[in-house]
């Protein structure tokens, strides 16, 4: 099996400001993040191919992605970029990404649907209709939210039936607390919608940075491995914030090992690959 990172960031704080950066304790990864310092992280995980993510709301972000992308030998299989949903030219602009110099290698679209401060925002007409057209592109539409948006977030999902959705980081589950009884209901009802995955990245840093063991998440991929299987899940690094909660490598061991006890192994690569459609262009 080649192994997949489905969920990665890129950064440089000397030419742009990233806001979720901001505050005390991100100032550990306040810091530039480029091809290199990926490479040599990806090769001490025994990774062939990556999913760059993006982070910011703005395109042109997502066009120096695609071109670091195109450059990475191989290594960035696939990029979820960022797009403005509620744009009435959105199939226009989609169109003008995928031609772009290394849109070849767009696999998807993401906003961080968890910054808006209206839990309601992906029920609104603009946006269902800007999930569709991404869906309609034959891109896949990555899911990021935080508990208030939970309920929105499954009815985004059940009004697009023919787009192709993946949930980062589990929908941001409360580790840290323990208090996970919210969390599975609501997990458990996501995944009855057959157009839904999952990425199994981002728990550590939802769990006690300085404290988390392997413990605190086996309850949480054990969920998901009932809720989901194995063929509708991802396992992503979260690379550099996992860097947060002690090293990338020892949380993405851990969560390797996890996988594999629970016999998910499709989540260490093949599911990737599938639902991003990765080396499906040329």
């Amino acid at each position: 099996m080649t192994r997949v990172d489905a969920h990665h960031h890129l950064w440089d704080p000397g030419r742009r400001h990233y806001p979720f950066l901001d505050g005390t304790d991100l100032a550990p990864v306040r810091k530039r993040y480029g091809l290199g310092q990926l490479r040599a992280t990806m090769i001490q995980l025994g990774v062939a191919r990556t999913v760059l993510v993006q982070t910011l709301s703005d395109p042109a972000e997502t066009g120096e992605f695609l071109s670091i992308a195109a450059a990475s030998d191989g290594l960035i299989a696939g990029v979820v970029g960022w797009a403005d949903l509620t744009a009435p030219d959105l199939e226009e602009r989609l169109v003008a990404m995928q031609d772009s110099p290394g849109g070849h290698l767009l696999v998807g679209i993401r906003h961080q649907i968890q910054d808006e401060p209206d839990p309601g925002w992906a029920d609104r007409d603009e946006v269902v209709r800007g999930v569709r057209t991404v869906g309609a592109a034959g891109l896949v539409y990555d899911l990021l939210l935080r508990e208030p948006q939970w309920k929105a977030g499954c009815r985004l999902v059940e009004s697009c039936p023919d787009t192709s959705f993946v949930l980062d980081h589990a929908g941001k589950p409360p580790i840290a607390s323990g208090d996970l009884g919210p969390w599975r209901s609501w997990i458990t009802d996501l995944a009855d919608r057959p157009n839904v995955a999952v990425k199994v990245s981002g728990l550590v840093t939802e769990a006690d940075w300085q404290r988390w063991t392997s413990d605190d998440l086996k309850p949480v991929i054990d969920t998901l491995v009932e809720a989901f299987g194995p063929q509708r899940m991802l396992q992503g690094s979260d690379w550099p914030l996992a860097d947060l909660a002690g090293s990338t490598s020892r949380s993405w061991q851990t969560v390797t090992q996890l996988l594999e006890q629970a016999d998910a192994h499709a989540a260490l690569g093949d599911t990737a690959a599938g639902v991003y459609r990765l080396g499906e262009t040329a």
